[in-house]
């Protein structure tokens, strides 16, 4: 059986697909029990706007406010087998961690880590060494762990009563839509693509259900779940519907979702993380094994992203109680020209 891996940790087995989900599960806490506490200034969140498991961690930390409290780190949108890079960055390096490729960060603590150099990532500045890639505890503990930072008015995104609730939606939307689209763009044959294929669009319909009468998918206010949904969506009309062969429709032909999808993209926090332009040249330009040209399409049309959505008329307010985070700060500002 052939494997081949990428940098976001996945393995294309023959015939089919699969995640590898070894993360470095070490965790940063407010009591410190993994030797990681929580402070200010001491960690550097790695995020490339390209990755949709690190764009939750860019929102979350937005949403909550904690840019003074984390500093962040952008890789470019394309790698090699080695490891994302910061080639964004005056003379390739980050300026903080002082390094060119994220591998270094991995290497520092492990020196012979033998998985993928993944993001999001979190470094401690004063060793270089990462501490966790973990994507789906990240923003979790952002939410949970790193409440001394938190800005006044940041939304509950986690909240203790409907975390059950929260858990099961994230299950469900993890399997079958994050990653059933990388099933689909990955199957090596035809029963797997197709058997691919029905999984995620029954689960688009099962969200499309589930979304006509509420504005959110779990409560009336923004949460994890949404996070975690919204960033396959953004995604689905520029590069999972072709490049994935993700085609029974467009997510602009799906009603409900592509409202809601528009909701979200037009809240504070989300869409302005969203650069259309990197997502597209990793997408194209990485996965040569799917797209060898590396020609990347000059389309879907974007400005649709910011027509009316209607979804006010469901009721539920974004933040509840809370209020909007403030503009992004100089150096998170997504190119005019690379967003709708």
């Amino acid at each position: 059986m052939t494997t081949s891996e990428s940098q976001n940790g996945t393995y294309v087995e023959a015939g089919g697909f699969k995640r590898d989900t070894n993360y470095i599960t070490t965790r940063i806490t407010a009591d410190g029990r993994e030797g990681y506490p929580v402070e200010a200034g001491r960690y550097r969140l790695v995020a490339a706007r390209a990755c949709p498991w690190a764009n939750r961690t860019l929102i979350v930390r937005r949403l909550l406010g904690l840019e003074s409290a984390l500093s962040v780190g952008m890789p470019g949108p394309t790698h090699d087998k080695r490891s994302w890079t910061f080639d964004l960055d005056p003379g390739g390096v980050d300026p903080v961690l002082g390094i060119h490729f994220l591998r270094d960060a991995y290497l520092a603590r492990f020196p012979d880590y033998p998985r993928g150099i993944t993001v999001p990532a979190i470094v401690e500045i004063a060793t270089g060494q990462v501490v966790t890639n973990d994507y789906a505890q990240i923003t979790l503990d952002f939410s949970t762990e790193w409440t001394e930072f938190h800005r006044p008015g940041a939304p509950r995104l986690y909240p203790q009563d409907l975390r059950e609730e929260i858990d099961t939606v994230n299950k469900r939307v993890y399997t079958e839509v994050n990653n059933g689209v990388y099933r689909c763009g990955f199957a090596g044959d035809q029963d797997s693509y197709d058997a691919a294929y029905d999984r995620l669009f029954t689960a688009l319909d099962w969200l499309t259900e589930r979304l006509a009468g509420q504005r959110y998918l779990v409560g009336d206010t923004i949460t994890e779940a949404d996070v975690r949904l919204f960033t396959t969506l953004a995604r689905f009309d520029p590069v999972y519907h072709g490049h994935f062969k993700c085609n029974r429709q467009k997510l602009s032909e799906m009603d409900v979702l592509w409202a809601y999808a528009r909701d979200l993209f037009q809240t504070p926090g989300f869409g302005d993380t969203i650069d259309f332009t990197q997502i597209k040249e990793h997408y194209y330009i990485v996965h040569t094994d799917i797209n060898p040209t590396r020609i990347v399409p000059k389309g879907p049309e974007l400005s649709d992203w910011l027509t009316p959505h209607g979804r006010e008329a469901l009721g539920g307010n974004p933040f509840g109680d809370g209020t909007p985070p403030p503009p992004p700060q100089p150096g998170d500002v997504v190119p005019a020209a690379h967003s709708a």
